[in-house]
């Protein structure tokens, strides 16, 4: 991602001086929208420490009632937030709460007063009504949750809505659709901030086995996978995950998981609802779809390091996963 230079470099650049990352609260804001990222960007100042200056921030000072009943407090005011912002991210909320602060338009005008002291904007599922109707992102392509995409693209249509994607990095503005989408989008920032081994540990102590690419559907046959998060399955799609060049047959699975192959294989199945194959083969494709949105590395070498076995065997299954060969999904979803 080619990151907008300016008034924010020495920020982002120098890992001694906190980013500041705004994320907007507001009355009828979804919690886990707010708390998502957040405590991604927590984690990576346990990491590294200093890295992030988080600033929950409201149009004013008062507590606000998320759209779950939670009451939230200790919101900084948006208009008392002085100096450059590395990062501002606007979550979603409810209808309701969305209408209102539109109709206020106090939100709206600050992103657009704050928009050249400000690095990079984005929002987490509808928070996007919120960014379109700034302006911020006219000509930008943009996402929100599914449900709410067609209205979006009605809505606001100098803005290109794709709603397929589960998050969107278009240079210098980031969208994303739902709750989980949002901490997805919040562990790529962290990636183009500070590196990929911090985002991986990050998604590692969140229990999220395998961080999904932008451009992967809101709807994954590997997130459902995943489900089985914290089963007896837990230690070995992890150590799939980060083994996918090896052999990963059903009987190096079986050997892996201590049981006899035909045990594991059938175990395996009543657990995941799948094949170890299909499994394997689900998220090697998911893993190369990363690698295709965020490097720039030739389809060949993708290919070997995902532990597909030939180039025509990576470039049908992502063809059957997107519905599209690997360098028309990369010119789609890739890093301009």
């Amino acid at each position: 991602m080619t990151l907008m230079r300016g008034v924010n470099d020495i920020t982002s650049a120098n890992s001694a001086i906190p980013r500041r990352i705004v994320i907007v609260v507001y009355e009828g804001a979804n919690s886990l929208d707010i708390a998502g990222p957040g405590n991604v960007f927590a984690r990576a100042n346990e990491l590294m420490p200093d890295a992030y200056d988080i600033v929950y921030a409201g149009i004013e000072a008062q507590p606000v009632k998320a759209e779950c009943g939670l009451q939230i407090s200790g919101l900084t005011p948006v208009f008392n937030i002085a100096g450059p912002i590395d990062t501002i991210i606007v979550s979603g909320g409810s209808q309701d709460g969305l209408v209102a602060l539109s109709q206020a338009g106090t939100l709206v005008r600050w992103l657009q007063q704050q928009r050249t002291n400000t690095r990079r904007v984005g929002s987490i599922c509808t928070g996007a009504f919120v960014l379109a109707a700034s302006g911020l992102v006219d000509g930008r392509r943009i996402v929100s949750h599914w449900a709410s995409c067609e209205t979006l693209a009605a809505l606001f249509p100098k803005v290109t809505v794709e709603p397929d994607a589960l998050f969107i990095n278009d240079d210098d503005v980031f969208s994303s659709a739902g709750v989980a989408a949002g901490i997805d989008l919040a562990l790529a920032l962290v990636e183009d901030d500070l590196g990929h081994d911090i985002a991986l540990k990050i998604a590692k102590s969140l229990v999220l086995f395998l961080r999904r690419s932008g451009g992967q559907s809101q709807f994954s046959n590997t997130l459902k996978a995943q489900q089985a998060d914290g089963g007896p399955f837990a230690p070995l799609l992890i150590w799939i995950a980060e083994n996918l060049a090896l052999d990963l047959s059903n009987t190096q699975l079986a050997t892996q998981a201590n049981m006899s192959e035909r045990t594991f294989a059938r175990k395996f199945r009543a657990e995941l609802g799948s094949t170890p194959a299909s499994y394997v083969r689900s998220v090697r494709v998911e893993a190369a779809k990363h690698l295709l949105t965020s490097t720039k590395l030739p389809s060949k070498t993708i290919a070997f390091q995902v532990g597909f076995k030939s180039l025509d065997a990576f470039e049908a299954a992502i063809r059957d996963a997107v519905g599209r060969p690997p360098l028309a999904f990369r010119e789609t979803f890739g890093k301009q």
